[in-house]
């Protein structure tokens, strides 16, 4: 009996330190299995590959922006040859800005259509009207061909004349189109009709005076370039 006690001792012994290892294998067996884990993650994780993703569209957009900005937008109206912005200014340091209303400038086609001046008429021009219809200051200054010195006199002196004749529509401005003159100098055909708020002045007569000064001013200053 008491041999049989001390076998089942040892039997009980055994078992409790073999179900120990087995514990322990599964622990390390478990731990192996995280450290693989771990190590996949890490091979996964795309660090290097997407800051390399990253930085192609941003290179590609830097060219992008490069290109935009030395492509110019075609026909866009940039103003006009240095000779005649040079003549613009100083018409409008003679007459004051204040009293300088164009503030449009007339392209090809428009001064085609309003004063009947083709391209094949002149070597190069200056044109502003104003944005608001109710007003009818304008300059033109046109360097016309030699041989089409002529034919843009006569087309300016034909507009003005048709202004003249139709003062009804604009029976505010009626001082500014009787002021307004069509002169050549040398191979420069000017119209100008300025006068600004000289409309606001007591009566016709007035606005009709004050207008032909600032047209005066106008032209003498153009003289003092192109002469």
């Amino acid at each position: 009996m008491r041999k049989r006690t001390k076998w089942l001792t040892v039997l009980c012994a055994g078992i409790l330190v073999f179900s120990i290892g087995a514990c322990g294998r599964d622990d390390g067996e478990g731990s192996s299995s995280g450290d693989t884990g771990s190590v996949t993650q890490e091979e996964e994780t795309p660090e290097d590959t997407g800051s390399g993703e990253e930085s192609t569209p941003e290179e590609s957009g830097s060219v992008s922006q490069g290109g935009d900005d030395v492509s110019p937008e075609e026909g866009q109206v940039s103003g006009w040859s240095e000779e005649m912005q040079g003549i613009r200014s100083a018409v409008v340091e003679a007459v004051g800005e204040e009293n300088y209303w164009p503030d449009m400038l007339m392209e090809a086609d428009m001064l085609e259509m309003s004063y009947g001046i083709t391209p094949d008429m002149y070597e190069d021009y200056m044109a502003e009207s104003p944005m608001i219809s109710n007003n009818v200051d304008a300059l033109v200054v046109i360097r016309a061909k030699e041989d089409q010195v002529d034919a843009v006199e006569e087309a300016l002196n034909t507009y003005r004349e048709a202004n003249i004749n139709n003062t009804m529509q604009y029976p505010a401005n009626l001082g500014k189109i009787q002021a307004a003159q069509v002169e050549t100098i040398g191979n420069y055909v000017v119209f100008v009709q300025l006068g600004g708020f000289a409309i606001d002045a007591d009566d016709e007569k007035e606005v009709l005076e004050k207008c032909q000064e600032a047209n005066k001013l106008a032209l003498d200053a153009i003289r003092g370039i192109v002469e």
